[in-house]
Parts: C-alpha cells; sequence; structure tokens
C-alpha cells in the first residue's frame, strides 16, 4: 500500500519540475501574491483531476494482464522522459480572463483546465492502473503535485529566476528513463521472457 502511494508522489513530482503548471503557479503567485488560496486552489484542482483520472486507469486495469501493463507503463515512461526535455509554455494572455474570480477560483479553473491531457494526468492513469490502491495513487499525484508546485508559489519569482531549469529538465528525463527501464524489466519478468 505505500509503494501506491510513495511511487506516484515520485513520479509526480518529477514530471512536474518545469511543467506548465509549475509556470501557472508562478504565474498566479506574482499576480495575486496571496499563496494560500492559491495553494488550495492547487489542491483541490488536482485531486479533482488525478481522482477522474485514476479512475480511468483503475477501470482500464481490468482489461489488461499485469504484463501488459507493465509493458504500457514502461512506454507511458518514455514517453514522459522525453516529454520532459521539451520546455512547456505558458500563454500569458490564455489564463487573464480568469483575474476577476479571485486567487483561489481562478486557480481551481486554471489549474484543472492545465491538467486535461498532460503528462501528470497520463502518469496518473498509468500509476492507477498498475496499482491496486486506487486512493493511495491519487493522493500520491496530488502529494507530487504540491511538492513541486508550493515552493514555487511561496518563492514567486525568485525561484524561476535562479533555478536552472534545463539542467533540471534532463535529470527527470533521465530519471524516468531509468523507470521505463526498471519497469521494462519489471515486463520482461512477468512476461516470462527473463
Amino acid at each position: 500500500m505505500l509503494e501506491s502511494l510513495l511511487v506516484p508522489t515520485f513520479i509526480v513530482a518529477l514530471a512536474e519540475i518545469g511543467d506548465k503548471t509549475q509556470l501557472l503557479a508562478l504565474l498566479l503567485a506574482a499576480r495575486f501574491r496571496k499563496p494560500w488560496p492559491i495553494i488550495w486552489g492547487i489542491v483541490v484542482a488536482t485531486l479533482a483531476n488525478h481522482f477522474a483520472a485514476g479512475a480511468i486507469g483503475n477501470w482500464v486495469a481490468g482489461f489488461f494482464s499485469p504484463a501488459t501493463l507493465s509493458w504500457i507503463l514502461a512506454a507511458s515512461f518514455i514517453a514522459v522522459a522525453l516529454w520532459a526535455l521539451v520546455p512547456d509554455k505558458l500563454d500569458d494572455d490564455e489564463n487573464s480572463n480568469f483575474r476577476r474570480y479571485g486567487p483561489f477560483v481562478t486557480t481551481l479553473i486554471a489549474f484543472f483546465l492545465a491538467e486535461m491531457g498532460d503528462k501528470t494526468q497520463v502518469a496518473t492513469v498509468m500509476l492507477a492502473a498498475k496499482y491496486p490502491h486506487f486512493i493511495m495513487v491519487v493522493i500520491g499525484t496530488t502529494l507530487g503535485m504540491l511538492i513541486a508546485n508550493v515552493p514555487v508559489v511561496l518563492a514567486g519569482n525568485f525561484a524561476a529566476e535562479r533555478l536552472p531549469l534545463t539542467l533540471i529538465r534532463r535529470l527527470a528525463a533521465s530519471a524516468f528513463a531509468v523507470l521505463a527501464l526498471y519497469a521494462g524489466y519489471q515486463a520482461m519478468k512477468l512476461s516470462g521472457l527473463i
């Protein structure tokens, strides 16, 4: 059960580095200068989004064998490793209309929409398919999102100007490549290839 919590926490925290939602957190922190409503908006939006993604993953798990799920997970990690190398951009005008709703509602809506189809949502689907404790996966992915985004909200512009995001993205991609190798190894064991 602990693995269903810790692995998703680590994976999502890693995937979030340099992600558009991290840029969104920075933008919201700079605009509103009220960290706690922004943090609570991130919590609620992430729980809602990842609960839906986890439910899909949990449902999909019934259609595949453990070996097939491990192969899919390995392929997903490779895709996320490559995706992590591409810096996300956030269109400033896209979120300017939300400002009138205040920091909590703006964050809730913006984060929920930004996570749709994002690599962390895809990872949540795959992790919920892989691990049996669905709720622990959702809590873990939400914790991972908070680990990556809360410091950005609290540090504001200071963090964005001083972090070597290119190096961090490369390290994150390398970590996902290692996770892909491990998942591939597990898939080969489950398939009886080794």
